[in-house]
């Protein structure tokens, strides 16, 4: 059986890397996008299970890919978390309202995310 895949969408390298870093520390394999673009290419050549997604990304941005996703009936269940700087309620609110399954903000507790994506991942993986 093959390991899960979550896919880190974001544009600043050093969030990437601790995305990475963090999903591959819970035995999870991982695929990297800098742009929304590449992070649709990506999908479409290997699904992932879980996606974590800037929300902030250079042209289209990330809850604009996510609700391009939703509208795709093949990533419909997809799980996508939103990864932001933006802490309001009203971001929150916009990130569910995108269609992604849960939020996460910046600064990231490492321990929480990981704990989530490998949930994400393993819930997945079972159906």
């Amino acid at each position: 059986m093959s390991k899960p895949v979550v896919l880190v969408v974001d544009d600043h390298p050093m969030n990437t890397k601790l995305l990475a870093f963090v999903v591959r520390s819970r035995g999870l394999d991982v695929m990297t996008a800098a742009t929304a673009d590449e992070a649709w290419l990506a999908v479409e050549k290997t699904t992932p299970d879980v996606i974590l997604m800037d929300v902030q990304l250079p042209g289209t941005d990330g809850l604009a890919l996510t609700r391009q996703l939703r509208a795709d009936t093949r990533f419909a269940t997809l799980p996508i978390v939103a990864v932001t700087a933006y802490a309001m309620e009203s971001d929150r609110r916009a990130a569910y309202d995108a269609g992604c399954s849960d939020f996460v903000s910046k600064p990231i507790d490492t321990r929480a995310l990981g704990d989530l994506v490998a949930a994400l991942a393993a819930a997945g993986k079972r159906s």
